[in-house]
């Protein structure tokens, strides 16, 4: 099936199975908002957690907060947002579609990668066990010439983003040749740069009120709140603050479902280390972080790290752990050495010192942070699209399945009686409530019990719990598996540990942190 195909595929499913809605749909929707469905929110708390229970639960060193989404004005021009948070904007005259100018240059550099991996994979077909992968990517001249160019490509444009030279961002666009997306126009506007935030007003009346922003980011409420959580509490350099929650941005080019949005949530741990020792820790969480998403079992050819060749004002590292969804590899989580930017800045802006005591260097100094943040709704995107699978059975019948992982699955088993009569709905129900003290279970009774399989697999409920006439004689029920579709005779009292196996946090997360 072609990437857009799968595409168009997942948001459908995203509505038909309760997973994501467009806000406001009676009044024809808002741009680029969603609303999270019974089964959305469920999975989407599931990955909040799974994030939390690894990052703070896990950690000694690192505690949480939940800062206000709004914040003192003087915050945004302190951390440079006011100043410097743009994204470069470029319209094109014939469609009348605006899109970002960065965007359209990496998609077009992604294209020359990917004709990289199709030679190296006809090599691989070719040679088999004795291909040597690094050799033939260092010397076949096509696979070399593509890796230049996209090198050439990205770096000219970083610079000219550096320097603020727009004119050449237009320029490379127009040496390339990039035409837009939809209509295969060429004809482009000169690049503007806009500012993403959002701004609204607190305040009874219009001539008393004050301007404030809607937070385009969750740091801010952590770094203003740094001095705070480290003396209450009486943490010691390492430590983090971590933290969850809603941000907005004005995005210019708001699409591809629920990747990019106005209102969305972010993932983020700040991490305080000495000064000179951020290297050591910006490399210790990018190993951490990628054998997080790993331990998801969604395959590690599906992500790569990028390395960021222009660097934000505040950073002097920067990378992305990149996910490979229906529409190429993009960014899923960015891991940044922020350097001491943002504590000084807000020093100077509030004239508060935001310093620590070092008690084994007998000195203070203001601490480096190395931040990971990751984007809740990306996430979600990534788990949907990849568990999101068309199977052809031995029989040559075929089954939509949701192959989530069943740490996150909304729903963790169905509970199905054989048939509406002889008791067996009474026996399904007080199964339903012995489960769901623990587990997020449902009741499902209506069609046949092999439609209700499929209505279940595809919803991405990871067992089915069947209830017959034999369980009246010797209290045993039949639990079918989601991915593999067998089938086993239990007993009743066994089947909160079956759930317990499958669902257990430390048999997910056991191995990333040992």
């Amino acid at each position: 099936m072609a990437n857009d195909d799968q595409f168009k595929k997942v948001v459908s499913h995203a509505k038909e199975y309760g997973y994501i809605f467009g806000s406001s749909e009676i009044y024809d929707g808002l741009s680029a908002v969603y609303d999270y469905a019974q089964n959305g929110v469920e999975l989407k708390k599931n990955i909040r957690e799974y994030w939390w229970r690894s990052m703070v639960y896990m950690h000694q060193n690192i505690v949480g907060i939940d800062a206000a989404i709004l914040m003192h004005p003087t915050t945004w021009k302190a951390s440079g947002h006011v100043d410097a948070f743009n994204d470069p904007l470029i319209d094109n005259k014939d469609s009348k579609k605006r899109y970002r100018a960065d965007v359209l240059v990496e998609d077009y550099a992604e294209k020359l990668e990917q004709k990289a991996q199709k030679e190296i994979l006809k090599a691989k077909k070719r040679f088999g066990d004795a291909f040597d992968e690094a050799q033939f990517v260092a010397t076949h001249p096509r696979v070399v010439k593509y890796r230049e160019q996209k090198a050439e490509i990205l770096n000219r444009m970083a610079r000219s983003l550096e320097a603020e030279d727009l004119a050449d961002v237009k320029a490379l666009i127009e040496e390339l040749g990039i035409a837009d997306p939809d209509t295969g126009s060429k004809n482009w506007t000169d690049v503007k740069q806009f500012n993403l935030m959002f701004g609204t007003k607190l305040g009874a009346s219009a001539e008393s009120a004050t301007d404030l922003y809607l937070r385009p980011e969750t740091a801010q409420g952590i770094f203003v709140n740094f001095l705070n959580v480290q003396k209450t509490g009486r943490m010691k350099i390492p430590f983090g603050i971590a933290q969850t929650g809603k941000a907005f941005r004005n995005e210019i080019v708001a699409r591809q479902f629920i990747f990019r949005m106005r209102e969305f949530e972010q993932m983020e741990m700040q991490f305080f280390v000495r000064p000179g020792e951020e290297m050591k820790w910006y490399d210790y969480w990018k190993e951490t972080r990628l054998k997080w998403h790993l331990s998801l079992g969604m395959g590690p050819e599906n992500y790569r790290f990028h390395d960021h060749e222009k660097l934000a004002h505040y950073a002097n590292a920067a990378a992305d752990i990149e996910f490979n969804f229906p529409f190429g590899f993009k960014e899923l989580e960015g891991i940044h050495s922020r350097t001491d930017f943002d504590l000084k800045a807000h020093e100077e802006f509030s004239g508060k010192k935001l310093q620590f005591f070092d008690p084994e260097l007998n000195k203070n100094y203001t601490p480096y942070v190395v931040e990971t943040s990751i984007g809740l709704d990306r996430m979600f995107l990534a788990v949907l699209s990849h568990s999101l699978q068309d199977e052809t059975l031995d029989d040559g019948s075929t089954r939509v399945v949701l192959k989530l992982p069943s740490i996150l699955a909304p729903t963790k088993a169905a509970i199905l009686p054989l048939v509406k009569k002889d008791g067996l709905q009474e026996i399904a129900q007080e199964i339903v409530q012995q489960l769901q003290w623990d587990y997020n279970v449902s009741y499902d009774e209506k069609d046949a019990v092999g439609r209700r399989y499929r209505r279940q697999d595809a919803a991405g409920t990871p067992f089915c719990i069947t209830v017959d006439h034999q369980t009246k004689e010797d209290n045993t029920v039949t639990i079918r598996d989601r991915d593999t579709m067998q089938q086993e005779r239990i007993p009743i009292a066994e089947i909160a540990s079956r759930l317990k196996t499958s669902t257990s946090y430390k048999k997910w997360l056991f191995n990333i942190l040992n």
